[in-house]
Order: C-alpha cells, then structure tokens, then sequence
C-alpha cells in the first residue's frame, strides 16, 4: 500500500545536516526519511559507506552465496556497497530500492519510486540476480521520537529538500551532500556552523 503520511510530515524527503552538527553520526550527512508521523521518524543515512564491509562479505556471511563464490552482480545492478544507515539497530539491514521489486508483507512503499524492505529475502533475491533493479543495503537506520526532528529542523540541524530517487541510488556517494544542497540551491561555503558577530 503507498500512502504517504499526513501534511507536515516528511516521508520520502531527505534531510541535509547542516555545518557542525553535535552528532557525529550525522555530520555531513544526507538522509532519506523513510516514515514520519506523529510518532516519530525514521530514515536511512544514504552517503556513509561502512568501513572494511562489501556486500559480497555481507553475503558470504549470511550464508547466502559460498564463500568460494564471488557474486555474479547483475549487470543492470551498480556494485552495492554497504552503507551505515544510522546508530539504531546497527546488526540490522535495511534496504532502499527502485520500486520494482515488491514483497506484499515485508515492503514499505515510501513513494511511487523508492521503497523499503527489511528482510533476508531481498538479499537473497538480490544475489541471485532477481533483486530490484536499483537498491541500497544499510546497516542501522536514524530514528527520532515523536516531535524530535521537528525540534532538530527548528534548531536549524537539518535542511529539507524533495525526495529524488535518482540522488538516493547514485553511486557518487561522496558528492551527494553536495548534490542534495545543489538541489536547494545552496552553495555549502555559505554555510556556518555558528552565528557570527556584527
């Protein structure tokens, strides 16, 4: 079922950290808010790679391809790395993907182009080559409690721009923070992390 949540919410949108954040789980970073309602919020961090992980290992690890097999990535799939998703549930995987792939019990459908499913089947489909036809694997998600990241956005920690697909799977991950502040058109050297003085 797509629905997107109620007016003021910002399911589908990214969240662009601004200079100095306190996090340093987010410092630079760009997240796609993948549910959030008056019960809080949830997203995935869409441009931090995890260190010493490939998707293969992931893979291999999880029994879904042998050790002594290296992966046969489709050849319509970019190499998947593993991203950091954000500090909850980090020993858990979730994965971002093109719309063209659905599992009727385990997707949720987010916007007419991006979806989220956060089971073992995806992996496995992915694999064996039936996966979607663009997909990032994150361990961990961002999540705030109700009223938070209205408070964090109020605090000026985060900008807000549109949801785009195309920014959330493109495999220049160490430009997408300046991709998403291009999209605001917001130049990020006028960007400051504190109030300057007169």
């Amino acid at each position: 079922m797509t629905e997107r949540d109620g007016e003021g919410y910002l399911s589908g949108q990214l969240l662009v950290a601004m200079p100095g954040a306190d996090d340093s789980n987010f410092a630079g970073s760009v997240v796609y808010v993948c549910a959030h309602s008056a019960e809080g919020a949830m997203g995935i961090v869409i441009n931090r790679p995890a260190e010493h992980l490939s998707f293969v290992d992931l893979l291999q690890q999880l029994d879904l391809i042998p050790e002594d097999r290296a992966i046969n990535v489709p050849p319509n799939l970019e190499y998947m790395s593993v991203f950091v998703g954000g500090p909850v549930e980090t020993g858990r995987g979730f994965v971002l993907h093109s719309a063209d792939y659905f599992s009727a019990d385990s997707t949720l459908a987010i916007d007419g182009s991006v979806c989220l499913t956060a089971t073992i089947d995806i992996l496995r489909a992915i694999a064996q080559g039936a996966g979607p036809h663009k997909s990032l694997l994150a361990l961990g998600y961002a999540g705030w409690a109700p009223g938070q990241l209205e408070s964090e956005i109020q605090a000026n920690g985060w900008l807000t721009c549109p949801g785009d697909a195309e920014l959330v799977f493109d495999p220049r991950v160490d430009e997408k923070y300046t991709l998403a502040l291009a999209k605001l058109g917001v130049d990020p050297s006028f960007l400051v992390n504190q109030a300057g003085n007169a």
